[in-house]
């Protein structure tokens, strides 16, 4: 029996890099329904809004037909189980990302055995690549040119000049 496989690509976003675009364009094609859903946390200073960046993922993510964006807070297991989700996709770039990555799927499962997560490696060339490294280097006055879009490039200049 065939099944739709409902996946949840949560995170910060901020900004959206090659990196993440590269999960999302690889997971459209695993998952029936990939949600990219921007993490409400009030703990955390963002440099853009939860709108911006809700407004910048919907922009750059309209090419996939099967991706929508969302947000949400509190505990991910709890909105997996009202978006009908029994997937969660997280990117790994280094062994560090890995630890933290696999306690947060342990403690998913202990929570909700149906929630599975897959960790996929993004693309040699954007291993590197992180959302606090693109700002830093940004208000820095580096050039972040191939490592965001260049709608999200334009918007980061915005925020830091």
């Amino acid at each position: 029996m065939a099944r739709h496989v409902t996946a949840i690509y949560p995170g910060s976003f901020d900004p959206i890099t090659y990196g993440h675009l590269d999960l999302i364009e690889r997971g459209s094609k695993i998952f029936d329904h990939l949600i990219v859903s921007v993490l409400l946390n009030p703990d955390k200073q963002p440099l853009f809004s939860v709108q911006e960046r809700v407004e910048m993922l919907t922009e750059v993510t309209q090419q996939w037909s099967n991706v929508s964006v969302d947000t949400f807070d509190g505990l991910l297991v709890d909105y997996a189980v009202r978006k009908q989700a029994h997937v969660i996709l997280r990117g790994i770039r280094a062994i560090s990302d890995y630890e933290y990555e696999l306690q947060m799927a342990l403690m998913n499962r202990k929570m909700d055995s149906s929630l599975e997560t897959v960790f996929m490696m993004p693309a040699v060339a954007y291993t590197f690549l992180s959302s606090r490294l693109v700002r830093e280097v940004c208000q820095l006055g580096g050039n972040v040119k191939g490592l965001v879009p260049p709608q999200v490039e334009e918007r980061l200049r915005a925020k830091v000049e």
